[in-house]
Order: structure tokens, then sequence, then C-alpha cells
């Protein structure tokens, strides 16, 4: 049986039109995603106007993501960007589930339908988000030592809270801690052959002269549609403050100084499941495009998630709420470079033809 097209529901108009559909798609599409593997795809739903949302198996770091929490968090950050992709075009996410556990790849992570046109739908603010999403990249660049101002950490804060997780901003002494954590697994990471050569498996060698202009989309012309481009890596830290992963596997050839105290932040939900690793990843894509429409740039230090030791002491033994699920760097400074993003038609799977 063929699916009804996006925009209709049994041939009554309704939900998104076919172009509004790969909008959507695309939006969701520059989400962040460990080494930029963006394990997603999408499929209109056959019973109403609605996105059924799944993760790609087929793109899993199994080393560095056992339990594949990174690949769902990377999801949930892709799934945000629909929602306000479908605020900016005024459709109301009239329900939004998150499957608890699927039992394939064939199966959804989550499930999103539309109301009416004109129904109640999220708040306003979602929409005002659209515009930072293009503009949203890894800094893996030094920032300023100018601190980020209390408002804009609250706001940071509201917008975690507004996806049911909690951004815990550290002080001095959280922040040497975590820090410290992620230089320890950094050294551990960079220690083990399969590891190293699972990472470098996701490392893009570009011609020189091929990075995109800052902010621009990366095209065909780009090469690979996936991975780190070399030129998107930045430098190492100088005097190693900032344990910034070595993806090339190469020691700090390439040094500069970084910030003297960088700005840290944990993300943490207050469960483990799969269902929390979604929904930590809407609140972190929430979090960044808060920080990126204030002017911050934010980088992730991943590297301590990846051992379970390590992961479980990320955790504030005073004052931590449940597990953490990313770490992040922000500040002022240079932006990220825009990284090589798949192709809607790559991401948008057709029913018809079982794609």
């Amino acid at each position: 049986m063929t699916e009804p097209m996006a925009g209709t529901v049994d041939g009554v108009p309704g939900g998104p039109s076919p172009a509004e559909l790969r909008e959507l798609v695309a939006a969701a599409g520059a989400a962040p995603s460990l080494h930029n593997t963006q394990p997603w795809r999408f499929r209109p739903t056959a019973d109403g106007p609605g996105v059924l949302v799944f993760a790609d198996p087929a793109r899993a770091v199994p080393l560095a993501d056992p339990d594949g929490r990174a690949m769902l968090l990377s999801v949930g950050a892709a799934l945000f960007n629909l929602r306000v992709a479908a605020a900016r075009l005024g459709l109301p996410v009239e329900e939004l589930d998150l499957v608890p556990g699927p039992d394939g790849p064939d199966e959804p992570v989550a499930v999103v339908r539309f109301g009416p046109r004109g129904a109640p739908h999220e708040p306003g603010e979602l929409a005002e988000l659209a515009g930072a999403i293009g503009q949203r990249h890894s800094s893996r660049e030094p920032f300023g030592n100018r601190d980020v101002p209390e408002a804009v950490i609250g706001e940071l804060i509201e917008a975690a809270a507004d996806e049911d997780a909690v951004l815990d901003v550290l002080e001095e002494s959280g922040a040497r801690r975590v820090l410290a954590l992620t230089a320890e697994a950094e050294a551990r990471i960079a220690a083990d052959a399969a590891r190293r050569a699972e990472t470098g498996g996701w490392l893009r060698a570009e011609p020189a002269g091929r990075a995109p202009a800052s902010g621009a989309a990366a095209g065909p012309a780009a090469g690979p549609a996936d991975g780190i481009p070399e030129w998107a890596l930045g430098p190492q830290d100088h005097e190693a403050r900032v344990p910034v992963r070595d993806f090339a596997g190469r020691g700090p050839v390439h040094t500069r100084r970084f910030e003297a105290l960088p700005q840290v932040a944990t993300l943490a939900t207050r469960g483990d499941t799969a269902a929390d690793w979604l929904r930590a990843g809407q609140a972190l894509e929430r979090v960044w495009l808060v920080a990126t429409t204030r002017g911050l740039r934010v980088s992730v230090l991943h590297q301590a998630v990846e051992l379970p030791d390590t992961r479980w002491r990320l955790r504030d033994p005073d004052s931590g709420v449940g597990t953490v699920q990313v770490v992040l760097r922000v500040g002022y400074g240079p932006p990220g470079a825009a990284t090589p993003r798949r192709s809607v038609d790559d991401l948008l799977r057709d029913p018809a033809r079982g794609r």
C-alpha cells in the first residue's frame, strides 16, 4: 500500500507540503553529531500529517558509543531542529512521541504529528531560533577571556530546562575537575589504536582551499557529505588547558593559546534511558541555538562521556542531578567552520521504494 503524499491525509490537505517536508528535513540534517556522522533518516507518516524520525545504525561509532547514546542524542538534536523549522512554517506540533527503545533500524525513535494550521503551537520563540540553525557550528578555536554574562547563562539554563534537562554552568573548581577528566579520557583514547582508527575513519582529507566560507553551506564540490574535514579541526591548546580531541592522531602539531579558564557546562538528564538521550539531544540543540543568537560559540568535549568510569565521575558529587550526557565549552570567539551535510534526498526515506 502506498503512503499518502506529505501534505495530505487520505487526500485531504493538511500538514507539510512536499516542499515544506524537504525544508523540515534540511533543517534537521543541520544538527550536530559525534564526528559529524549524521545518523538520522526521516519519512512522512502514513496515518496523518507527521514525520517519522529514525536513527541510522549504519552510521554508528561503536567503540566511542557502544550503547548508541551519542547516536540518539544526535537524533534528538535533529528532532529539535525539525520542531524549530515547523514553528517557522506555522506547522503546529500536536503530538511528539519518543519511542523508549526501537526494535530495529526500521522502527522510528520519534514521531512528530502536526495539527491543523492555525491551531495553538509551540511558543513563538522557537520559530525565532530558525535563523540560528545555519549559523550554528562547532568552534574548536581559542575563545577570548571575556566572561559570559549571568543573564545569558540564565537563558541557557532555561533553554535546557524547557527540554527537561539540567544545564550546570560550572564554577572554577568544577570546570577544572571536568577538564581534568576530559584530559584523562583523551589520553586513554589516544593510546587506544582501535579507537584512534575509528575516529580517523571519520576524518576527511580535503584539498587545500576547499573549505567553504564561514556560515556557507557545504555543497557537492566540498567533498564527502559527512565526517570532519581536516580544515575544520582547529589547533591544539599550547598550554594544554583545553583538551581538544586529536582527530588526526598526530599530537600537538599546530598549537595556539586558548582561554585561561574555559567556561564549561555539563548537560544532564534525570534518567539515562533511550528517551532521555533523545531529550538530551533536543536540550543540547536548544541551548546551542540560543547561545548562537547571543553571539556565543560552542564546542563539545565528548571524550570523558565515552568512557564509563570518567562519565560517572563527571557528575558533581555534591550537587549533580541525574546523568551527564554532554560537556560543553562556551565563550566568545571566531565561528566554527561549516562542515559538510548529506542531501535531503539521502535523508528522506521513500516508502514507495522501501528506502
